[in-house]
C-alpha cells in the first residue's frame, strides 16, 4: 500500500525525538523549552514521555508492513500527536517553550493530516477502521 512510506517516515520522526530524548533528556528539554530540567521527578516523567514516543515509532514501523492490520496504532498515535501538538502550541503561546517547538508542532500536525488521509483511503477501499 502507498502508505508504507508515510509510516516509515512517522517512525523516523518519532525516533529522531525519542532517541536523544531518552539518552540526553536534559539537552532535549533545553532545546525544546529553553531552560534546564533539574527536578529528578520531572526528568523521569519527561524521559518516560520519550519512551512512549519510541514505542509508537516501532508501532508505525509495524503499520508500514501491514497498514490495514495495525489501524489501532495509527488511531492512538495520531490522537497522541494531535493532543501533543495542541498542548505544545498552547505552551508556546504562553511563552513556555523555545522557538524549536514550532518544528515539533508543525511536524506532528502534518502527520495528523496524513493519518486522516490514510483513514479516508481505507474507507474508500472498503476497510472499516476499528
Amino acid at each position: 500500500m502507498a502508505f508504507a512510506v508515510l509510516f516509515v517516515t512517522a517512525a523516523v520522526w518519532n525516533f529522531a525525538g525519542a532517541i536523544p530524548g531518552l539518552f540526553d533528556s536534559s539537552a532535549m528539554f533545553r532545546q525544546e523549552f529553553g531552560r534546564e530540567l533539574t527536578d529528578p521527578v520531572m526528568m523521569a516523567i519527561y524521559r518516560g514521555a520519550w519512551g512512549t514516543a519510541l514505542l509508537y515509532g516501532f508501532g508505525f514501523l509495524l503499520t508500514a508492513r501491514d497498514p490495514v492490520r495495525h489501524v489501532g496504532v495509527v488511531w492512538m498515535g495520531g490522537l497522541g500527536k494531535a493532543l501533543f501538538a495542541f498542548n505544545l502550541a498552547y505552551m508556546m503561546q504562553s511563552g513556555w517553550t523555545s522557538q524549536f517547538a514550532i518544528v515539533v508542532i508543525i511536524g506532528d500536525a502534518l502527520f495528523v493530516l496524513a493519518f486522516i488521509a490514510y483513514f479516508i483511503r481505507l474507507k474508500r477501499i472498503g476497510v472499516a477502521p476499528t
